[in-house]
């Protein structure tokens, strides 16, 4: 993959957002609409997603997000929170703020990875074997998921993936394959926001202690909200970040 699929909206601060996994770009649109800052902002399509149909590796695709999206702040959420977490770490620099919407820093025990990993290509094997439409209505009946209405799902979004795409995108890109990142935290040296839902306490324990490894970083841990806060309560969302942008 030569490039990332993308579109840009608006004029004002530059940012740049990435998607959670069975998202899309468009996914960002309620939290979109409910920004109060004027931005300019960089949709895009994850690898194995919507129009970048390719899936490849993290390191892989920290590449490309050096080259499509440096020189703005970088919003990543679940699956995009890990990507940019990556890019931030493999381009020094090239982002002057990150918002990192329930993420992770990896998974340290090397046994534990391999667990995922292999579970991760079992969820892909079952991709390929159901199609994506019944994958996606199992996928959004995971507990985690909890907290999005039918509407604020974005299920007919997700249904314009493919099989292929967010198959590979697990063998590819899943969290097993990454390399954890807990001992370079302290490298980020641009504003960084974390955001987790209460109601998400594996995530939200996840985002305490990224804060504690990026200096002078922001913790906000959204009430009321579980993994997927800015779909949950795009407003809500919407105004922490607001706030954030307007002091960082």
């Amino acid at each position: 993959m030569t490039s990332l699929a993308h579109e840009t909206r608006g004029r004002g601060t530059p940012l740049a957002f990435v998607h959670g996994f069975t998202q899309t770009r468009t996914s960002w649109e309620p939290l979109l609409d409910a920004l109060r800052t004027d931005i300019d902002a960089m949709l895009i399509d994850a690898p194995g997603h919507g129009g970048s149909q390719q899936a490849c590796s993290l390191e892989e695709t920290a590449a490309l997000l050096c080259d499509a999206a440096t020189g703005r702040t970088l919003v990543g959420y679940s699956m995009g929170a890990r990507m940019a977490l990556v890019a931030a770490l493999a381009c020094p620099g090239s982002f002057p703020r990150l918002v990192i919407i329930s993420g992770t820093a990896g998974i340290e025990s090397d046994t534990e990875r391999g667990e995922r990993r292999t579970s991760d290509g079992l969820l892909a094997d079952r991709i390929e074997t159901v199609g994506v439409e019944p994958f996606v209505d199992e996928w959004l009946s995971n507990p985690m998921f909890a907290g999005l209405s039918r509407e604020n799902a974005r299920r007919d979004e997700r249904l314009t993936n493919t099989a292929r795409g967010l198959a590979q995108s697990l063998r590819l890109a899943g969290t097993g394959t990454q390399q954890p990142l807990w001992s370079r935290l302290n490298e980020i040296r641009v504003p960084t926001l974390f955001i987790a839902g209460e109601n998400d306490p594996k995530f939200c324990a996840l985002a305490e202690r990224m804060h504690a490894g990026v200096p002078g970083s922001v913790l906000h841990v959204h009430r009321g909200a579980g993994h997927t806060v800015h779909l949950e309560d795009p407003e809500g969302c919407a105004a922490v970040i607001d706030n954030w942008l307007s002091r960082s």
